[in-house]
């Protein structure tokens, strides 16, 4: 059964990335360029899930769910940057056959969780903001589990199908992925065999992982606009705005090139601009989470204060 999922009928044990370009003095401006992105989004993101652990005043649904979605992006980038870097200065650019279904699961995995995990974040957005007097009853501590392991149980099982629907293909060469990591869409044009099929199952699948989640987050804040709209207070209207804009912000860098890449059919994509897209949702996304959070929070901004000590926190 293993060998029949993991190409029996495929004559690769290993393939070559090509990554960005085979110029090595942009190689290595490219290099300095990911590795500062990299150990940001770690710093950024390892700094709020800290803030949010050592500070009571952060244990609330809407903090748990910011510091999953911290993780995800710290294991989203590690499972493609480390390796993208190495290959950057390295003239071996290969990855194993079983290395490259490995990155390709864990990525699928990370993303779909991430996908579903912005609508559970919607969602208690308008709770907290149209409930306020019921948010800690409806929000308790065992449904946002229930919710992040509804997220993990996606990710997991729509990961495999990803995974398996693409590496049940023959791949007997040419053995070059014009990408910089093992993604399903560049690892598709290599297969001896005809992908139509892929294409339909990606479609399908990119309908259910990314436009539901999508469409459930805008009705969503359809809703809290309503509401907000309704509050007579200007200030109560700019800080119920405010909470939301940062979420909205995230997803839209995260929703958008993502359908992009993985809902339009393989014969249409383009090498160069699908690996743009792919930095963006996998990279520059990340890296801009804690930072779009942060500057926008006032109680993530008084918890840093309050453990750095630089300073009395304002109140």
């Amino acid at each position: 059964m293993q060998d029949f999922l993991w190409g029996n009928h495929s004559s690769l044990s290993e393939f070559i990335l090509l990554g960005f370009s085979r110029n090595a003095e942009i190689n290595v401006i490219l290099f300095n360029v990911f590795l500062f992105l990299y150990l940001i989004t770690l710093l950024g993101n390892g700094l709020i899930i800290t803030l949010i652990h050592i500070d009571s005043r952060l244990h609330t649904p809407m903090y748990f769910f910011l510091s999953v979605l911290s993780i995800l992006d710290m294991s989203y980038v590690t499972t493609t940057v480390p390796q993208m870097l190495v290959h950057l200065v390295c003239k071996k650019k290969t990855i194993s056959y079983f290395g490259c279904v490995a990155q390709m699961y864990i990525f699928l995995m990370l993303g779909i969780t991430e996908s579903w995990l912005f609508a559970i974040m919607a969602y208690d957005r308008y709770v907290a903001i149209c409930h306020p007097l019921r948010y800690k009853v409806i929000m308790n501590s065992l449904l946002c589990r229930l919710m992040v392991a509804f997220c993990g149980f996606w990710g997991i099982s729509c990961a495999l199908i990803y995974t398996v629907s693409a590496m049940i293909l023959p791949y007997c060469g040419p053995n070059e992925i014009n990408h910089f990591f093992c993604e399903v869409p560049a690892v598709l044009k290599l297969a001896c065999a005809d992908t139509s099929l892929n294409d339909q199952v990606d479609f399908i699948l990119g309908f259910i992982l990314l436009l539901v989640p999508l469409s459930l987050i805008i009705i969503v804040y359809i809703n809290i606009f309503v509401a907000v709209l309704r509050i007579r207070s200007t200030q109560g209207r700019l800080k119920a705005f405010s909470t939301c804009a940062s979420h909205i912000t995230v997803v839209t860098m995260f929703s958008i090139p993502c359908m992009v890449m993985y809902m339009r059919p393989g014969s249409e994509a383009s090498p160069e601009e699908d690996k743009k897209l792919a930095l963006f949702y996998n990279v520059i996304s990340a890296f801009l989470n804690p930072i779009i959070y942060s500057l926008r929070n006032k109680d993530v901004k008084r918890a840093f204060l309050k453990v750095t000590a630089w300073g009395k926190a304002p109140e």
